[in-house]
């Protein structure tokens, strides 16, 4: 079987097996679980295969035009380089998990069958952008991921906190593919086609009419759908999903597929100095402002998400410098440790009872309750806080180096400036997730309190999932730091100056938060902060869904839970409440937009109400008036119609008289 043969059922399987996962949901149950799992397992087992052949080596491309459009044509193309086929087996090897970890943590849930179809139709539409040749055919997968988004972000649907995070999560995506849309009609105008490799080439040798203009369409679109600054607010919000769903779109699917497409396009982006400049200092700040947020939220998955924006921040920054190799270096590896986060993190919450970190630090036992989850989310914490020898460190140290080289003048591809924005931001981001890794692990696994109530086993299904995704976590650096031809070519070892640099700054931001711990641990009172319910023996879900339900600060009013004993309000001091409130971001944009928006709806409520309505209603009692005078006026007498009759032919005769009269 040829390569492009294999490379085309890679996302063909997942889709097949959401139709008949779909089809087979209710008539045949016992179907559902391997038709979710087989054809996600077969597509990554291809996807490797793919990514054998390939080698590293020259891209395989292999082309048909879907239709004649009479303009720009659009094909369906395949374009399969380095970085489409390693990128493919991490979407392969993190749905699949998820797939697996799915079977046991919803295992009772009643609407499990569409969930495992939507999950395998997500996978396979990330699939399709990731090997697609064509921007349009790419397109078809991002808005399939839009779609599939919103559904598994609003899985409990009974809950408010989900339909609203489903609802803002679309409604954010897409306000940026507007932008993105219109970006890809702009850039195939210029370069006369839609394959990725005709603009690659059109821009090697002649360049671009538009190049700023296109490349800002463009980065508006990715900021979008990759939670940048300023549309990252739906992220964290999408945490009311179930945790496998978070899993999957945080490290392998739909915030991926922005970074991905810049790096896949990044010549493009290189054209226009500005728009680099504008990719580091919304990166910058994405890293920055987001590792802040994290440092004071008590969710625990709120914690990973503003964890992923800021990471996402990180591959913004390397490819604001040029260093596409780097960006994805650091997308595999964050997809590893970042999957393994929020897997580790639905067999917290199982156990615990609740999603709340304040919660949780007021109970003990833990850490031996759930072995597997506290050792593997040890070693992912250990990987995003970029500690050595684990994955993040390496992938990490790749950025810094990429930053660096920008900073002193060593790259041509980017401006100085945006390096040095790029290398400071990276450098304070590195502290502050340190940090808030650190506090996680601490208020999660090291409270003091009543013992964990029992809530049942893990399946084995979640704890065996945890460990496969903790060989990646870390050896997957070493490994990559020997496949050069796979990253454009050059190594991606780190230097001496940021390897010390990196590691020190994140050493200190880890003891300080310790210190802090110990201090407002010592301080506090330890009084419940409410009580934990012992949930029977059941599926994660279920409990997950309860703990939606019943904690309110993690959803509601983020900064309504104070817990004296958390180091994050000390560390914080008065930004602590801006900070867990995301910096109101929510708020300004609700007087900004949702307010006047609601006020003009209004305003057309009531012109409609009471101006427009009342036209109609006075036409229709004008009619009905008319109706009755002329009602009375048949009597049925002879004499009357005659009387009428001459009364009106004098009153004509008169008219006609006087209209002469004036005339002469």
């Amino acid at each position: 079987m040829t390569t492009t043969t294999l490379a085309v059922l890679v996302p063909l399987l997942p889709l097949l097996g959401a139709v008949a996962g779909l089809l087979l949901g209710r008539t045949a149950p016992g179907f559902v679980r391997p038709l979710a799992v087989l054809p996600t397992l077969a597509a990554l087992g291809l996807a490797a295969l793919v990514a054998v052949r390939q080698g590293g080596g020259k891209a395989i491309d292999a082309a048909t035009q879907l239709t004649p459009t009479g303009s720009v044509p659009v094909d369906l193309a395949l374009h399969v380089d380095g970085f489409a086929a390693l990128v493919a087996v991490l979407v392969g090897l993190v749905a699949t998990c998820v797939q697996i970890y799915s079977t046991g943590y919803l295992r009772d849930d009643p609407r499990y069958p569409s969930y495992a179809a939507l999950v395998s139709l997500f996978t396979s539409a990330m699939l399709l952008v990731v090997y697609s040749g064509d921007l349009m055919v790419l397109l078809v997968g991002w808005e399939i991921m839009g779609i599939c988004s919103y559904f598994l972000v609003g899985h409990y649907w009974e809950t408010p906190e989900a339909r609203a995070a489903s609802l803002k999560a679309f409604l954010v995506t897409k306000l940026g593919d507007v932008p993105f849309l219109i970006g890809l009609f702009a850039l195939a105008a210029d370069t006369g086609t839609f394959r990725v490799t005709g603009i690659l080439d059109a821009v090697a040798h002649d360049g671009l009419d538009h190049p700023t203009l296109v490349a800002l369409l463009l980065l508006a679109g990715v900021a979008g759908k990759s939670a940048q600054f300023p549309l990252h607010t739906w992220l964290p919000d999408a945490m009311a999903g179930p945790t496998p769903v978070s899993a999957l779109i945080h490290a392998a699917t739909m915030v991926a597929a922005g970074i991905y497409f810049v790096a896949r396009l990044l010549p493009v982006f290189a054209t226009s100095q500005a728009a680099l400049t504008v990719l580091a200092v919304t990166a910058a700040l994405t890293m920055v402002g987001s590792a802040l947020a994290a440092l004071a939220q008590d969710d625990i998955k709120r914690v990973l998400a503003y964890s992923t924006i800021g990471q996402l921040g990180y591959m913004s920054g390397a490819l604001a410098v040029g260093d596409r190799g780097a960006a994805v270096f650091h997308l595999l590896s964050h997809g590893a440790f970042k999957a393994l986060l929020f897997l580790a993190a639905g067999a917290v919450i199982h156990a615990a009872g609740t999603n709340s970190l304040a919660a949780m630090s007021r109970t003990s036992g833990l850490a031996q309750r759930i072995p597997d989850a506290y050792w593997t989310m040890t070693v992912a914490l250990l990987a995003l806080a970029a500690v050595p020898p684990f994955a993040g460190f390496f992938s990490k140290e790749a950025v810094l180096v990429a930053a660096e080289h920008t900073a002193l003048g060593d790259s041509d591809t980017a401006p100085a400036g945006a390096g040095w924005i790029v290398l400071v931001a990276a450098l304070l981001t590195a502290l502050l997730t340190a940090a808030y890794a650190t506090r996680l692990w601490l208020l999660a696994f090291r409270g003091r309190g009543p013992s964990v109530p029992e809530h049942g086993r893990q399946p084995l299904a979640m704890t065996t999932v945890l460990w496969i995704l903790a060989i990646p976590s870390l050896g997957f650096g070493l490994t990559v730091t020997h496949l050069d031809d796979w990253f454009d070519g050059h190594a991606l070892t780190p230097t001496l100056t940021t390897a010390v640099l990196g590691t020190g700054i994140g050493l200190v931001g880890g003891l300080i938060t310790y210190a802090a711990w110990r201090h407002t641990t010592a301080l506090a009172a330890r009084t419940p902060l409410g009580a934990v319910a012992a949930h029977p023996d059941g599926d994660g879900g279920q409990v997950e869904a309860e703990a939606i339900a019943s904690h309110t600060p993690a959803y509601g009013s983020v900064s309504a839970a104070a817990d004296p004993a958390d180091p994050g309000r000390l560390l914080l001091g008065p930004l602590h409440r801006h900070a867990a409130a995301g910096f109101h971001l929510d708020a300004l944009y609700d007087a900004l937009f949702a307010r006047p928006v609601r006020a003009a709806a209004r305003l057309v409520r009531f012109l409609d109400r009471e101006v427009v309505d009342t036209y109609v209603r006075g036409a229709g009692t004008g009619a009905q008036w008319l109706g009755r005078a002329v009602r009375r006026a048949q009597t049925g007498n002879v004499q009357t119609y005659l009387g009428a009759l001459l009364l009106g032919s004098v009153v004509l005769a008169i008219a006609a008289v006087l209209v002469a009269t004036a005339g002469a």
